[in-house]
């Protein structure tokens, strides 16, 4: 099974979009999206300095559009990767390429998306001074407990001995002068404590923009950041990308998710390198490839048709509907949306002066959406809940 994966914030280096303009196509895409962020994508990508490309607001749409580039330079089609592609994951903004990948938005509201995002974590980021470390080696509990003494927060945790702290400067240079037993703290070049509660006013400026944008579920399967998970409703992969802006990023267990499903290849999106590092060391019998450049296509291609299976999810539907048997009025059963439900579970009846009707899931899943109000009517075959039936990942 193939993966595609996508890196995150402190992937990119000056300069590393050249190589790609070469191709028409991809500058028309850049210049595309440049009108979509108002932004400049090409300059950041060419001819930015390292401070400029530093800058969250600018960083995180660049990242995105670049990985989207070296998606659409791998299926010029996108619909063929599904195809091929087995699962998708990104690593915190990363998170956005994989679901435009996925097509659970579009690559327009993806752009869009984490440009908003970018200068709201950057206000965000202005009202404390607030940083990030990377812990290298040492024990996992001893290395949580370390951070925790500081009052700082576990904002990422990578696998492969790599642990990131966030929080307060003052904290961070405590942590650096006492590390854990057997690890080293190094500093990193970020704005603020991204992934942790110094965040939660860009939770609050994205989720008012969210509710505006159109989701489809999934067409391959799509891992959380959250914890590992692989999520089928567009609207809770949308909820879970922009609840993680204030919450740690595990991508240690998307890593151990991409085994338990068997993946045998992953392909990182430009700019590329950081992730199949972590993937070589968690794991080492998987093939792995770091699209940096066009001269990395070739050798992409064939590991693409070495590896390259259709997404389980391609062709089936990732969820099913319940709907009113007859006209009347519904009348919920106080189920939450998320709740798991068992087949035959009520989620609610329909009536009329005549008959009433329990409304019933015939598979057992999850409760994604429930379509109409407390006492709306109904029409016969009328959509009235949404789930995602229990099954395979």
């Amino acid at each position: 099974m193939l993966a595609i994966i996508a890196p995150g914030q402190g992937a990119q280096t000056p300069g590393f979009l050249n190589p790609w303009l070469e191709s028409a196509r991809v500058k028309d895409l850049l210049t595309w999206w440049s009108a979509v962020a108002n932004l400049d994508l090409l300059h950041l990508g060419t001819n930015a300095d390292a401070d400029e490309i530093r800058d969250t607001a600018n960083a995180q749409p660049l990242i995105v559009a670049a990985g989207l580039v070296g998606a659409l330079s791998l299926f010029p089609h996108p619909s063929d990767a599904f195809g091929k592609v087995g699962v998708v994951a990104g690593h915190s903004v990363g998170e956005f390429t994989a679901a435009a990948g996925a097509r659970a938005i579009t690559a327009e509201s993806a752009i869009t998306l984490v440009r908003e995002r970018g200068l709201a974590m950057a206000a965000a980021s202005a009202t404390t001074p607030t940083g990030m470390s990377a812990i290298l080696g040492g024990d996992r509990a001893d290395v949580l407990a370390a951070i925790a003494k500081f009052n700082l927060t576990a904002a990422n945790e990578n696998g492969g001995g790599q642990i990131v702290a966030a929080g307060e400067l003052a904290a961070l240079a405590a942590l650096a002068e006492n590390p854990p037993e057997g690890a080293r703290v190094r500093p990193l070049s970020v704005a603020g404590a991204f992934h942790t509660s110094y965040m939660q006013p860009a939770v609050a400026r994205m989720k008012s923009l969210s509710t505006s944008v159109t989701v489809h579920d999934p067409r391959t399967r799509v891992i959380s950041n959250r914890d590992g998970a692989v999520v089928h409703s567009g609207r809770s992969l949308l909820d879970r990308m922009i609840d993680q802006i204030a919450n740690p990023v595990r991508w240690d267990l998307c890593m151990e998710t991409l085994n338990e499903l068997g993946v045998t290849a992953v392909i990182e999106m430009p700019p590329a390198g950081t992730l199949v590092g972590l993937i070589k060391r968690a794991l080492p019998n998987v093939e792995t490839l770091a699209l940096k450049t066009p001269d990395d296509i070739p050798a992409a291609l064939d590991l693409i048709g070495r590896h390259g299976s259709a997404s389980a999810i391609d062709n089936q539907p990732t969820w099913r509907m319940i709907v009113a048997p007859f006209a009347g009025y519904f009348t919920s059963a106080g189920i939450e949306v998320g709740t798991q439900l068992a087949a035959g579970a009520v989620i609610g009846t329909v009536s009329n002066k005549r008959e009433s009707a329990e409304l019933k899931s015939t598979h057992a899943g999850t409760l994604i959406e429930i379509i109409v109000e407390e006492g709306d009517p109904v029409a016969p075959g009328q959509p009235i809940a949404r789930l995602h039936p229990e099954g395979q990942n």
